[in-house]
């Protein structure tokens, strides 16, 4: 079967209508790592004020390539504290956070620390919304004295396989103490490539 008018087979025009419409890059894949624990906590703060370290007020919002919001979204997310230690027998700087539909995700940390067997300052990103693929991401901060600077040198890292991963960091002066701001939108895709609801006409002849 082959589309009227054109000799493009329909999952090809599907995937070339698709990539026309795309208007975002999927967030890059960066790895789960051995850290991960299920049932975190349903919050959005994390840090207690006896914590140390340079707080992080993190955002942003999910999005498919098309640049909509994606409703129903699960953020899984998990980090080291300032020393570089996970909480591996509780939960300590890890949350599950449920987005409304039009809402920017928000979480309130302290920038994590280096560890030994890895490079960079980083955050673990594990995401589920209905029609889409689960999203595993880590994100890294421009900051990082590892780089040498902003956006240099973030193959140091190995697993981070994406410029895109390493995030600016906007430092908040306050009277009491500073925080770091960072915003982290994440771009999911669909499992599978999509009509879209539209219709195509359709002929017997091969």
């Amino acid at each position: 079967m082959r589309i009227l008018g054109t000799s493009l087979s329909l999952p090809a025009l599907a995937s070339a209508w698709d990539q026309l419409e795309q208007k975002r890059k999927p967030t890059p894949y960066c790895e789960l790592g051995p850290f991960y624990k299920r049932e975190a906590p349903h919050t959005s703060v994390l840090r207690a004020p006896s914590d140390a370290g340079m707080l992080l007020a993190l955002s942003g919002m999910v999005y498919n390539t098309r640049g909509d919001i994606v409703p129903d979204t699960k953020l899984e997310i998990w980090q080291t504290d300032n020393d570089g230690h996970y909480d591996i027998d509780g939960y300590r700087y890890r949350a599950v956070l449920t987005p409304g539909p039009k809402d920017a995700y928000a979480i309130d940390y302290v920038i994590p620390g280096h560890y030994p067997s890895r490079v960079c300052q980083h955050v673990h990103y594990l995401v589920n919304a209905p029609g889409h693929k689960p999203w595993i991401t880590q994100m890294y901060f421009a900051t990082d004295p590892v780089f040498d600077g902003p956006d240099k040198n973030y193959t140091r890292d190995p697993l981070i396989l994406s410029r895109d991963l390493v995030r600016p960091v906007r430092i908040k002066a306050d009277t009491k103490q500073s925080s770091a701001l960072v915003n982290f939108d994440l771009v999911m895709e669909t499992p599978l490539t999509r009509t879209g609801g539209r219709q195509f006409l359709m002929s017997e002849n091969a």
